[in-house]
């Protein structure tokens, strides 16, 4: 049954197709004329069509050619792009780390802000602080000035009482020199002696300690000149218990005499700068000098060798002197307002003492103190064992220097009022003054010097005379002239004989 209807229906299908056929084909027949009627204007159009294809083509072409050109600018767009992409993503992580940068700074700042605050209401209480204070102060000051200058007034009137004092002081020992005089002139000289026996705390010739003072004669003519030193000498010195000399002078050298013919001994080279001041060891060894190129140089003089450059001071070392007792002890004094003690053999600083005023000269007292005249006018005792202070006395506006007698009963001060004051060194009284209208200090570093015997005063003058005066006979002055220069430094010979004085030219006069 399937297949029969099957078959039917192929066969209605292909009587449905060649009607269709039929009929296409009549309506063909019947549209041609007008399919001609328009085929014939397609046909005139087609050139112009080709043309206008031909027109396109090239158009397209250019279009391409314009495409190809645009994607080759694309390209670099999109390169640039990329860039500019990679670098805005590096901008955006600047931009986060300098936001986390401020935002950091930011908690800094209010921290800072914070202890600023506090900081600000601390400076405000240290002024209110301040100014309470600076009120007390005023107080304290006022009231130092009116200390200052009652203790001014009493200083004043108690340097008068001691300067009576020493004139009468000077009488009475001139009365007693002439007394002896006058014993030993009547042949009754036995009677000191025997006093002198039992006289209690005296150190007599038989006993240990006993120092001996060769009598010292008042020089008076110059036997011998030398030309020691260029540009000025300044400082001399004789060796103990002998009558070698020693200078130094501005041309950096210390030079060793023979002061009875002038003749140059040994000359001690290596300093670097100008010598200011020398001092010679107890057992005449060490020539030690103080140098303007801020050191100390010690030699050893028998070998003429530098053996140490003393180092440690940061201006000039003006004054030097040696121990009495101890062979290898120095004392020095500098410009940085330090006083130094120095092992010689080593070559070290032992001790430092620092001073509100700058010492211009020192001196050995005994074993153990030093004494020190400064700048502000004070005479001041040192303890080198421990550094401190242990007394000090106003003696001159400004002291130029000081010298301990070898007896070590007295300080000679010279200060810039042109006046040598003498000093009981157990009490620091003024004992003697001694002043000449003629003599003026020529610097700060002059240096004047005892007799032997403690019983003369020399000191050089800027006019280059020497005014000796006596100690014991009411201050006798005696005027040695021959200098042409200002007189800087005299020393005196430990035998009682000869005088040795130093000028600003260079020149060292031998006094006999």
């Amino acid at each position: 049954m399937i297949s029969e209807e099957t078959e039917k229906g192929k066969v209605a299908i292909k009587r449905a197709l060649k009607a269709l056929r039929k009929r296409h084909l009549v309506e063909e027949g019947a549209h041609a004329p007008a399919i001609d009627a328009l085929s014939k204007p397609y046909a005139t159009q087609s050139l112009e069509w080709k043309e206008k294809a031909e027109k396109l083509e090239m158009e397209l072409q250019q279009c391409y050619k314009a495409q190809s050109r645009l994607s080759e600018q694309l390209v670099v767009v999109v390169d640039e792009s990329r860039s500019s992409k990679t670098l805005v993503q590096e901008k955006e992580a600047l931009i986060t780390e300098l936001q986390n940068n401020f935002y950091q700074a930011s908690e800094e700042n209010t921290q800072l802000k914070e202890e600023l605050e506090e900081k600000t209401r601390a400076v405000d209480l240290l002024i209110a602080e301040n100014q309470s204070l600076k009120s007390q102060l005023e107080d304290a000051l006022a009231k130092l000035r009116a200390a200052e200058t009652e203790n001014k007034s009493l200083i004043d009137r108690w340097m008068l009482e001691k300067m009576k004092d020493a004139e009468k002081l000077n009488e009475a020992n001139a009365m007693y020199e002439e007394m002896l005089l006058k014993l030993r002139a009547a042949g009754i000289g036995g009677i000191q002696q025997t006093a002198q026996k039992q006289a209690d705390g005296i150190i007599r010739r038989t006993e240990s300690g006993y120092l001996h003072f060769n009598d010292s004669p008042l020089s008076s003519l110059c036997k011998v000149t030398i030309q020691a030193h260029q540009g000025g000498c300044g400082s001399v010195a004789f060796q103990h218990n002998s009558d070698r000399l020693i200078s130094g002078g501005q041309d950096r050298t210390v030079k060793i005499w023979d002061p009875h013919t002038g003749a140059l001994i040994s000359s001690l080279q290596g300093s670097v700068g100008s010598v200011l001041d020398l001092a010679v060891s107890n057992e005449n060894r060490l020539a030690v000098a103080a140098c303007s190129s801020n050191n100390l140089c010690v030699w050893d003089i028998n070998g003429g060798r530098l053996k140490h450059t003393l180092t440690g001071n940061i201006d000039k070392v003006c004054s030097v002197d040696t121990s009495r007792v101890e062979a290898f002890t120095a004392a020095s004094a500098s410009l940085d307002h330090t006083i130094k003690i120095w092992d010689l053999n080593s070559g070290f600083c032992i001790n430092t003492i620092m001073s509100e005023s700058n010492c211009n000269s020192l001196a050995f007292v005994d074993r153990d103190t030093v004494c020190s005249g400064h700048v502000n006018g004070n005479l001041r005792l040192w303890d080198i064992r421990n550094g401190k202070c242990t007394s000090q006395v106003a003696a001159h506006t400004q002291v130029t220097s000081v010298c301990v007698s070898r007896s070590g009963n007295f300080i000679l001060t010279s200060g810039k009022d042109n006046v040598h004051n003498l000093f009981d060194i157990r009490t620091l009284e003024v004992c003697g003054t001694f002043r000449a209208g003629g003599n003026q200090v020529v610097t700060r570093w002059g240096r004047p010097c005892f007799s032997p015997d403690g019983n003369f005063i020399a000191a050089g003058s800027s006019d280059g005379n020497i005014h000796v005066w006596s100690r014991v006979r009411d201050g006798a002055v005696t005027v040695l002239e021959g200098h042409s220069s200002a007189v800087l430094s005299c020393a005196w010979s430990e035998r009682g004989t000869p005088l040795a004085s130093a000028d600003r030219n260079g020149n060292v006069y031998i006094w006999t």
